[in-house]
């Protein structure tokens, strides 16, 4: 049984605040008018890159972070996009799209003038939250574009349409819609009371411990997945599943779903294909390391704030499980 908890704190990535207007965007005189609004706001992005605008020389406090937006009226750019800019929202008055740069050469003059190509996760901390929501929806939306340019059922290309939501098969005979995916993934923290399991894959850094997590397979529930992936890569029995969140995760496409899982097993028995490492920590050993910043020391170092994993964790340090 799933037992969900009410929680009003918002994780990462998430509360971009805007109206996604899913019925207007239907109507191609509507987004029209909004392509041609002076006031839109159009967010240039490059090979699943924001661009940051370069700080002026000479500037003794550089000014907040923040992404670049292109010139409604400013016509290169919307011959060097590679599809139609993408409708995220309104927020007031106000469109807001997202427009891929990603046909221009790494150093092209149009490129460099705009500002430096940033990674999301790099630049998710030095915006706030609302922002950082809004690139998280745009790098996955961008992303599943990049990925599903032909039909999955004949293979022919796909058109772009609905304001960048839909993309339909150009086969008169096929016309499948195609709509963005997300993967759902289970991510769990498993506890006997006073003690948590956490793994580590080769790919982290040094010290690193995260909680376990693996995708839903079909024809699976969710508290199917979290037993099976515990299982899988602890060895581990689990019952009282808890849901406590979730949260996107666009890297490239997820959905993360998380859980408070207690352990009814405490052998660990660790699937070294999936992991270097799992381990038992205490909660002292995990409340310090939450305190802990600076560089990795070889000590046990737990997921960054703007991770799910994160949120499980504290949540369980604070006996809120």
């Amino acid at each position: 049984m799933v037992i969900m908890t009410n929680r009003s704190q918002k994780n990462f990535y998430t509360g971009a605040g805007l109206d996604r207007a899913t019925v207007a965007r239907k109507q191609a005189d509507w987004l029209a008018q909004r392509l041609a609004a002076p006031e839109s706001r159009f967010l240039a992005v490059w090979r699943g890159q924001f661009l940051v605008a370069p700080v002026p020389e000479g500037t003794e406090a550089p000014p907040a972070v923040q992404p670049v937006y292109l010139d409604a009226g400013s016509p290169w750019w919307r011959e060097a996009a590679t599809l139609a800019p993408a409708f995220l929202g309104v927020e007031g008055d106000v469109a807001h799209f997202a427009v891929d740069l990603s046909g221009l050469e790494e150093g092209h003059p149009d490129l460099v003038g705009l500002g430096t190509p940033t990674e999301l996760r790099t630049l998710a901390h030095q915006v706030d939250r609302s922002t950082a929501s809004l690139l998280a929806y745009v790098r996955g939306l961008l992303g599943w574009h990049q990925r599903h340019r032909f039909c999955g059922v004949c293979g022919t290309v796909t058109e772009v349409i609905e304001g960048g939501h839909v993309r339909r098969c150009t086969n008169p005979d096929c016309k499948t819609l195609h709509f963005p995916r997300t993967d759902p993934a289970v991510i769990m923290l498993v506890h006997d009371g006073d003690r948590c399991v956490m793994g580590r894959q080769a790919r982290f850094g040094q010290g690193m411990y995260s909680t376990l997590a693996g995708f839903v397979e079909p024809g699976e529930s969710l508290e199917e997945a979290v037993a099976r992936e515990v299982m899988e890569e602890a060895g581990i029995q689990v019952t009282d599943v808890r849901y406590q969140s979730s949260q996107p995760w666009p890297f490239p496409s997820s959905l993360m779903l998380g859980f408070h899982a207690r352990a009814v097993t405490t052998e660990l028995k660790v699937d070294l294909e999936e992991l270097e490492d799992a381990r038992w920590f205490t909660r002292d050993e995990v409340r310090e390391a939450s305190l802990r910043n600076g560089p990795p020391d070889g000590s046990l170092r737990i997921p960054p704030g703007d991770s799910i994993a994160r949120r499980l964790i504290e949540d369980w340090l604070e006996g809120e499980v």
